[in-house]
Formats: structure tokens, sequence, C-alpha cells
């Protein structure tokens, strides 16, 4: 399994595929990998050498932001709007939905489970 800044991507699948298991990396990003390190897009990763290996982790560092660094930004960024006070960030902080979605019949992925209610019996 090719190595790519800490992370082993799939050996079995193409270049294309395989660098999409990187965080921030999509579809259109690989695209620009490949293209600027011109490497074949239909290649195995685990046909790769160590030269192309090297050249795409090097493209990836000097270009992109990924992995740790990517995290690290976002949550910085979650963590400035609760400080500021401000409406995005309060729902972070309340654990609801951000982006204006219904609460009232749906947000059980944001909101948890729903409490139980009437469930409690008498010894």
């Amino acid at each position: 399994m090719p190595r790519i800044l800490g992370v082993d991507i799939p050996k079995n699948k193409k270049v294309k595929i395989a660098l999409r298991y990187l965080y921030g990396v999509g579809p259109v990003n690989a695209q620009q990998i490949i293209d600027s390190t011109q490497i074949d897009p239909d290649k195995k990763a685990g046909d790769l050498s160590d030269e192309e290996v090297s050249k795409i982790a090097i493209y990836i560092q000097n270009n992109m932001r990924v992995e740790g660094e990517l995290r690290r930004t976002i949550s910085q960024n979650i963590r400035r709007l609760i400080e500021i006070g401000a409406y995005r960030g309060m729902r972070h902080k309340k654990k609801l939905p951000v982006r204006g979605q219904r609460t009232k019949c749906n947000a059980r992925t944001r909101k948890g489970p729903r409490p139980r209610v009437g469930g409690i019996k008498r010894k």
C-alpha cells in the first residue's frame, strides 16, 4: 500500500479513485493532482513507483490543505464563530443544524436520538 502524507491508499484502485482517501481530496482535486504530476489516471495505485508517489506527495504539500491541517483550520473556524457569538456559532454550540434546515420533524442525525418519555417502572 502506498503511503501519502501518512495515509495508506488502497493499492487495488485506480490512482484517481485512491487519492480520494485523503481527507480534503475529492474528484476534482484528484484529477488536478494527476494532471499536474503527469501520472496516468487509470494506473493502479499499487503500480506507482516511489518517484511518482513522492511527486504526488510534494505537489499536495505545496499546493493543498489536506488531512490534519485542513481539520485544524475547520475546527478553528467553528471555534471563532462560537467565540464571536455569531448565529452559526450558536447553532454549532447547541448541536443544531447550522444551514437553515428544519428541526421540528427532522434533524435526528444532528440532534441525536429522541429522549425517552414515560418508560420508568416502579419497584
